[in-house]
């Protein structure tokens, strides 16, 4: 039923993304993490915070409901547990939007509450492909769509924490959510009908 949360949730992001990067005067894409669109004291900051973060962490969790619901109740445990940490990450993304960053102090209590709300969103996807590949083991019909979340997670890892060292954060930051967009993006294809 809510198969096509996760491609719009991709799409919107990716317009919220660039339409309000284009509003905002002197902000570059390659240089400025996506965070700013959205900080305290940045016009447009509270709009881009709801449409670049939360709408598309609820699109997000509805199709990781969608996902956990067509888990037949015989699935292994591990692949149940996937599909709650696929549900938990996109609850953090959301999270993200409702933590936005302050510009005036990026140091500060809220914009360290941003920084863990994305990093819960990085654990929680990564931790939820594990899963779901743990428990595709015994279910091969959740197989493609496990080896494509465990593919994602591990550009998104790679890019926050690898990627870094020879790009600019604001680049490596887009490369960690362009995987999460990717998984969203084949998530509904691959996922196996209701069980």
């Amino acid at each position: 039923m809510w198969g096509w949360a996760g491609p719009v949730a991709a799409v919107v992001w990716l317009l919220a993304v660039f339409g309000f990067g284009m509003r905002l005067e002197g902000y570059d894409q390659l240089r400025h993490p996506v965070s700013l669109l959205g900080a305290h004291g940045v016009p447009g900051g509270t709009a881009f915070s709801m449409l670049g973060f939360v709408l598309p962490g609820i699109l997000a969790a509805a199709a990781a409901l969608d996902l956990a619901l067509r888990m037949p109740v015989t699935a292994p445990r591990a692949l149940r547990v996937g599909g709650q940490m696929l549900l938990l990450a996109a609850v953090a993304f959301a999270a993200m939007g409702l933590l936005p960053l302050d510009v005036e102090d990026i140091e500060n209590r809220a914009s360290q509450y941003h920084a863990s709300a994305w990093l819960l969103w990085l654990v929680g996807f990564s931790a939820g492909a594990l899963a779901l590949r743990l428990g595709s083991a015994r279910d091969a019909a959740w197989r493609p769509l496990a080896n494509l979340a465990v593919g994602c997670a591990l550009w998104s890892l790679c890019s926050a924490f690898l990627f870094e060292i020879v790009l600019p954060v604001a680049m490596a930051q887009r490369l960690a959510f362009l995987g999460w967009l990717v998984w969203l993006l084949g998530a509904a294809r691959l996922a196996p009908a209701r069980g």
